[in-house]
């Protein structure tokens, strides 16, 4: 069976947006595209090294395919050492839509039932790229093996977000973790079980504590 591994550039505030240019991605009227660029540093492109080491194939939503289509096939010489391996990796593209995907050695897939399919073939992991809109479905399905964050310094107030909209709850198991000389925090993470809840509250409620759960019953709070 192929593990499924994810990573992702964030903000501190969570945005995954166009990270490497201003023309990316713009919807939404986001304005800080290339944001990546003036903070990279080495230890962060020796980790997209190791990520995209050896043998793999690509799992991308359709417009992080888009993105890399437009791109990657075109990429000077200069960039061959990730050109190469994107052009011969199979890229699977979760799509609802029938528009053609003219990127070589590109396959639609639907939706989850079909992820897992691939993934109970023979082959390389899967790793996936941007694709924002993959993440809540996958960690919903229990298909997601692991997920590496590179979370940046920087706030960028709006854009979109790494679990957006049907993120289920559940815990996550840090496996690894490194900062960066710049600041960068490089982190690994596995799927937990379900989120636990406990409490701080005093076995016995002061009267002020008391009367403010009262205003929350009363919708005073």
């Amino acid at each position: 069976m192929r593990t499924i591994r994810g990573a992702a550039f964030l903000s501190l505030d969570g945005v995954m947006q166009a990270p490497g240019g201003p023309t990316e991605d713009p919807t939404g009227g986001f304005a800080h595209g290339g944001w990546l660029a003036p903070i990279f540093d080495e230890a962060v492109g020796r980790r997209i090294d190791q990520l995209f080491g050896g043998d793999f194939d690509l799992l991308l939503g359709r417009r992080t395919y888009d993105i890399f289509a437009a791109y990657w096939p075109f990429a000077p010489d200069a960039q061959a050492a990730i050109r190469d391996p994107f052009d011969h990796a199979t890229k699977y593209v979760l799509t609802s839509g029938n528009r053609a995907l003219a990127w070589r050695n590109s396959e639609r897939v639907a939706g989850m039932d079909d992820i897992a399919r691939v993934k109970r073939t023979p082959g390389p992991d899967l790793v996936i790229q941007g694709s924002s809109t993959l993440y809540p479905q996958l960690l919903a399905a229990g298909l997601l093996d692991t997920l590496t964050l590179m979370v940046f310094p920087v706030v960028l107030g709006a854009g979109k977000r790494l679990f957006g909209d049907g993120t289920p709850p559940r815990m996550l198991d840090m496996i690894e973790q490194e900062v960066t000389p710049a600041g960068t925090v490089i982190a690994t993470y596995r799927p937990g079980g379900a989120v636990g809840t406990g409490s701080f509250a005093h076995p016995e409620p002061s009267p002020a504590e008391v009367e403010r759960q009262q205003r929350i019953a009363d919708g005073r709070w």
